[in-house]
């Protein structure tokens, strides 16, 4: 990517470093968005429960603004690169963007929807509008994914960002009302039809992010990589030598690159309806 002229978002927490307190019980992991490059099933990873702790005083003191070290710097203009795209195109929709903000974090944290772990990958919790990643994932999505590139690291950023679009458009509360009232099956269905239009939405900033000279030669290829690396089928395959399409929560490798491609492709998001469509 070409990011040397793109401003970096100050809407970057900052807790490297900052111990959550309280410590991690194992009946607190509360995330709601699961992360989109694990294809993890969320009822093994979820434990619904009562209430949350507060966060910590450290916590609540994190410095927030663009970081210094290298990486840090990159998901920061990545992220102000969504902040542009998102706010022109709600613009165009006559409503208003609200920017999310962005938590680096190492090992756990704590957030509005409970208690995150690095091993589930990045999310985003409706809750409090923020995403989170251990930057540790990127040599993951690297190494065990197979997905190498900084625009593969990119779209990890947009995907999540595309969940915060939906929470903005209402379309996230569809899917919590299911929760259960509806059985695991098509619980687990429905989330692949979110899980891909956030796809879709990334692929929408990846067009309008070509259309402001922020991508170069091989950009588009790793983001196809990366959206194929992460399917259902493929990681089911690896992990347990065997597919069970009923267990599916964010979609085939086909279906991840067919709407991640149909984004960026047209950059609108009216294209980006899965929820509808017949076809996934």
């Amino acid at each position: 990517m070409q990011l040397g002229g793109q401003r970096g978002s100050n809407n970057v927490e900052d807790r490297r470093g900052i111990g959550v307190g309280g410590g991690l019980g194992i009946g607190g992991v509360v995330i709601v968005i699961i992360a989109a490059f694990l294809g993890l099933d969320p009822s093994a990873v979820l434990d619904t429960v009562n209430q949350v702790a507060p966060p910590t005083q450290s916590q609540q003191q994190a410095p927030k603004g663009e970081p210094k070290d290298e990486m840090g710097q990159f998901v920061s203009k990545v992220l102000g690169s969504t902040e542009d795209v998102w706010t022109e195109v709600f613009r165009g929709m006559n409503q208003q963007y609200r920017n999310p903000t962005l938590v680096l974090y190492t090992g756990q944290v704590r957030s509005a929807c409970g208690m995150g772990q690095a091993a589930m990958g990045p999310f985003y919790c409706p809750g409090d509008m923020k995403l989170y990643i251990d930057l540790s994932f990127y040599e993951d999505l690297r190494t065990r994914f197979r997905a190498p590139g900084d625009f593969a690291q990119a779209y990890v950023v947009a995907h999540e960002v595309g969940h915060h679009v939906q929470n903005q458009l209402g379309i996230m509360n569809k899917l919590e009302q299911l929760r259960g009232r509806t059985s695991k099956a098509e619980y687990n269905q429905a989330s692949v039809r979110i899980e891909l239009q956030a796809d879709c939405f990334a692929g929408v900033w990846a067009h309008h992010a070509g259309n402001r000279n922020l991508l170069e030669s091989g950009d588009v290829e790793e983001g196809l990589n990366a959206a194929s690396a992460i399917g259902d089928d493929r990681l089911q395959k690896r992990s347990q030598g065997q597919v069970v399409p009923e267990s599916f929560t964010h979609g085939t490798s086909a279906q991840r690159v067919r709407w991640f491609k149909r984004g960026m492709q047209t950059g609108r998001m009216s294209d980006c309806d899965t929820l509808s469509s017949r076809s996934l």
